[in-house]
């Protein structure tokens, strides 16, 4: 695709280090960096697998979410997979990122109020499906993710604990619910 598919110009400056000759203009650096993030997704979506079918926004939203889900390359693909999941069986994604990219004047505390505000459009605890468009600028790992998502059964994750990077995954609520208690003592010790 050549031109973007939205008006905003979120998610579509691929994150990367550039070079620019002195006095470029702001519209020669954002436009090197939105044909960048075009480019990485093409490359992407090359090698896209069976069944996965999303057009150029959905797939650069859902890869800003995992890219803001996790910052362990080796669990993208994996979250990615917990994603097309959650869609497949209509289930919301139920995603803190995009909650808080939705809160005015977010101040670091997620609150039960927000999680249960329907008047913010990418409260993903709220409205079903993908939010209106990308949370943040996804790089090539979590492009790559939602082009060749994990296939498994998981439709749940949570942090491992403070400052780990990875998660726990698990198939059934119950399951889920046990590995958020595992979070929060790990939370409790870290203090």
């Amino acid at each position: 695709e050549s031109s973007m598919p939205t008006d905003r110009i979120e998610g579509f400056l691929h994150p990367d280090t550039y070079t620019f000759t002195r006095g470029a203009t702001e519209e020669q650096v954002i436009g090197t960096m939105v044909k960048r993030a075009l480019e990485e997704h093409k490359k992407a979506t090359a090698n896209t697998k069976a069944g996965v079918q999303l057009n150029l926004l959905e797939a650069m939203t859902l890869a800003s979410i995992v890219e803001k889900e996790t910052g362990d390359p080796s669990e993208r693909a994996v979250i990615a997979g917990v994603f097309y999941n959650r869609l497949k069986k209509g289930m919301r994604l139920e995603t803190d990122p995009t909650v808080i990219y939705g809160i005015k004047n977010y101040d670091g505390n997620i609150r039960k109020k927000d999680l249960q505000d329907p008047s913010n459009v990418y409260n993903t605890y709220k409205i079903k499906g993908l939010p209106p468009g990308p949370i943040a600028s996804a790089g090539a790992d979590a492009l790559r993710a939602v082009a060749y998502p994990s296939t498994h059964a998981f439709l749940y994750f949570v942090a491992k604990g403070p400052g780990s990077g990875s998660h726990h995954f698990a198939p059934t609520l119950e399951e889920h619910n046990r590995n958020v208690k595992k979070y929060l003592q790990a939370r409790k010790k870290s203090g």
